[in-house]
């Protein structure tokens, strides 16, 4: 062990002890062993003080350096001209480095679909500083063809959003905006899809501000391989969201009914629709937007029922031959 590593061990004792018991013998006169010992004492505090200061200045010099923005790819699913995206870029300008990848047209509720029968068109453009890639596919497409030919390197963080409407508990699997973000994760890139809650008090800017502050806070703690959220943010005004949850997501069934109708021709045909779900359990998404809160959910993509694992694992030894 070298003084270096004894000091940054937290051992200068223990080190200080062995020198002397290594240099100066026991058999060595009284007073001779005094004066030696005086000597590697003064010697063992010159080398203290000299790698403490260098240490610190080191220390310094990395607290000088300045962090290096995050990379950041946008996308969505209600098209590249889309105010939720427009805002989310603007938010996003002063927090790191942006590359925007998005379907040129309007793909609300296409779900995880992929583009596979029609060659991918791609229209670059620079705005604002940075590559918008307006692209003729599905979301996930879209975000999959930008990881894996568009971009030079990985971003370190892929958002999708801001929807034009809410994407909580089992509608997540209906969503575009939440399969571009998916996309991202499947590559295990950190991903975070937005949404905001339709309504009168809807306010993009609102929610672009707070994904702003979150990515800023997430990169200030490191963005962690496999990170997936699901955010949202309720239709209220900035004053009126009473804060933020962190939540489990609502598995309830979504409230869909098919209203029949005739043509003239006396054909029968069915117009769907949907009724929001109220507010349900506490601790959901669905719950914490209904009364005024910022939801998060962490999700994963790993969808094994665990405890059915277990209960079914004597299925193996099934004779069925």
């Amino acid at each position: 062990m070298n003084v270096i590593s004894a000091l940054i061990l937290g051992e200068p004792v223990r080190f200080y002890i062995s020198v002397i018991n290594k240099e100066i013998p026991m058999r060595m006169p009284y007073q001779r062993r005094i004066r030696e010992a005086r000597k590697w004492k003064h010697l063992l505090l010159t080398v203290t003080i000299v790698s403490l200061a260098m240490i610190f200045a080191a220390a310094v010099r990395c607290a000088d350096v300045e962090p290096v923005p995050p990379k950041i790819l946008l996308s969505n699913d209600d098209g590249i001209g889309a105010p939720g995206l427009i805002a989310l870029f603007d938010a996003l300008e002063k927090v790191g480095t942006l590359t925007v990848a998005a379907p040129v047209l309007e793909q609300t509720g296409v779900s995880h679909g992929m583009t596979t029968q029609k060659l991918l068109a791609v229209r670059l453009s620079e705005q604002k500083g940075a590559s918008w890639f307006g692209i003729d596919g599905t979301p996930a497409s879209s975000v999959r063809l930008a990881l894996e030919s568009l971009l030079p390197e990985k971003p370190d963080v892929v958002i999708s959003g801001i929807n034009r409407g809410e994407n909580l508990g089992l509608v997540t699997y209906y969503s575009a905006t939440f399969a571009a973000a998916r996309e991202a994760a499947f590559l295990r890139i950190p991903a975070i899809a937005v949404n905001l809650q339709r309504g009168p008090d809807m306010d993009y800017r609102t929610a672009a501000d707070f994904t702003a502050a979150l990515v800023e806070e997430i990169a200030r703690r490191g963005f962690e391989k496999g990170m997936f959220l699901n955010v949202n943010v309720p239709a209220l005004p900035r004053d009126r969201i009473k804060g933020i949850l962190v939540t489990r997501q609502d598995v309830r069934s979504t409230l869909e009914y098919f209203e029949k109708k005739e043509s003239r021709d006396g054909q029968d045909y069915y117009w769907p629709s949907y009724k929001i779900l109220d507010a349900g359990p506490a601790g959901t998404d669905t719950w914490a937007v209904r009364n005024g809160y910022i939801s998060i959910t962490p999700l994963t993509l790993d969808q094994t029922d665990l405890p059915g694992l277990r209960t079914l694992k004597n299925l193996e030894k099934l004779a069925w031959k």
